[in-house]
């Protein structure tokens, strides 16, 4: 019988494709957990290949990575506040566009000399591609990313509910979108299975896909547009 657990795609269409449309401008943080490499690495790599198939450009994710999954309400509220420090520092608009105008191969093309007749005629620099910019801005959405599995003691619990409390505090306390991506457990073949590493579906495909949809809502309904 197949399940029925899992998101459901987006009601209608038109939203469906604005939502990709809008991942090419979005900048993204993935924070990740150590302990039980094997499966979070696998829900890692889920979430980016999904991010990237939502256009989110490689570039504009950040991948950051820290002890246990205890310490990932810090890491986010941290990770989040750098990425506004980077805005806080990056150059204006006005100063970037100077800037890349003043670098921009295509000066040399006005200043060189016109080509004598029978001289061999190369393309302008402008041709050449140029690889895109990171984005400097604070992120859109934040992907929290750890695994616990069950053990003999009560720790499994203390920390299952510290953190997904304390991120919880995070996501409203900065007013921007962190996707839960904490597994809880009880053997490691239930975490494999959820990661897709026997054949199943991935979650982290899934987070990958949430950040994207609540990034760019939060967007529109920051501006009064509801998608």
């Amino acid at each position: 019988m197949a399940s029925v657990k899992g998101p459901g795609e987006a009601t209608d269409y038109e939203v469906a494709k604005r939502l990709t449309l809008q991942g090419s401008k979005l900048r993204i943080a993935i924070v990740h957990a150590r302990w039980n490499t094997t499966i979070v690495s696998a829900l890692v790599n889920g979430a980016k290949k999904q991010l990237l198939a939502s256009g989110v450009q490689e570039e504009n994710i950040v991948v950051q990575d820290v002890p246990g999954s205890y310490e990932l309400p810090f890491a986010v509220q941290r990770v989040y506040e750098a990425s506004k420090t980077q805005a806080s520092l990056a150059p204006t608009t006005a100063t970037s566009a100077v800037t890349d105008l003043l670098s921009s191969a295509s000066l040399t093309d006005l200043t060189s000399p016109a080509p004598t007749a029978g001289s061999e005629q190369r393309p302008p620099h402008s041709s050449l591609s140029t690889p895109a910019k990171p984005l400097r801005t604070p992120f859109d959405a934040l992907i929290a990313i750890g695994v616990l599995i069950k053990g003999e003691t009560m720790h499994f619990e203390y920390i299952a509910d510290a953190t997904s409390q304390a991120l919880m505090k995070v996501q409203i306390g900065l007013g921007v979108p962190v996707v839960f991506g904490l597994l809880t457990v009880l053997t490691e073949e239930q975490g494999k299975a959820r990661a897709g590493l026997l054949g199943s579906h991935c979650h982290g495909e899934d987070w990958g896909k949430a950040a994207v949809e609540l990034a760019a809502k939060k967007t529109a309904w920051a501006g009064g547009t509801f998608l």
